[in-house]
């Protein structure tokens, strides 16, 4: 995913891309509000948008509802509080294959699928704020 994310930003022509990696999906929020909160200067630019790509895969447990549920709030949350447009590239799949299939298999790429979300939406946000 992270390869066609990369791919779309690329083709649109976009610089200044950064990629931070967390140990999970359940991470995902506080890592974008973090970057979101950035200040101008020595530590990075403010983000026009930001891109959280991950998978949550459904297994025994009720693991899988805590963490998919909880990801996809927080980076809800992360959009509103901040104002920088958070594209969601959380795969939640029952299982593993089809995972596969949506991170560049037979279903396409999400990344590709969330970065193009996050250029349109970086591009309608600035133009609401003119």
């Amino acid at each position: 995913m992270l390869a066609g994310a990369l791919d779309a930003l690329k083709r649109s022509g976009a610089v200044d891309i950064e990629v931070v990696r967390v140990p999970g999906s359940w991470e995902l929020p506080l890592a974008a509000k973090t970057i979101a909160e950035r200040k101008p200067g020595a530590l990075g630019k403010v983000p026009d948008a930001i891109i959280a790509l991950g998978a949550v895969i459904r297994g025994d447990t009720p693991h899988f509802d805590y963490v998919a549920g909880q990801a996809a709030s927080g980076l809800m949350a992360v959009q509103l509080e901040t104002g920088i447009p958070v594209a969601f590239g959380v795969l939640t799949t029952n299982t593993i294959e089809q995972a596969a299939d949506r991170a560049g298999g037979k279903d396409g790429n999400k990344g590709y699928d969330a970065a193009i979300t996050a250029i349109e939406m970086a591009e309608r946000i600035h133009r609401l704020r003119q």
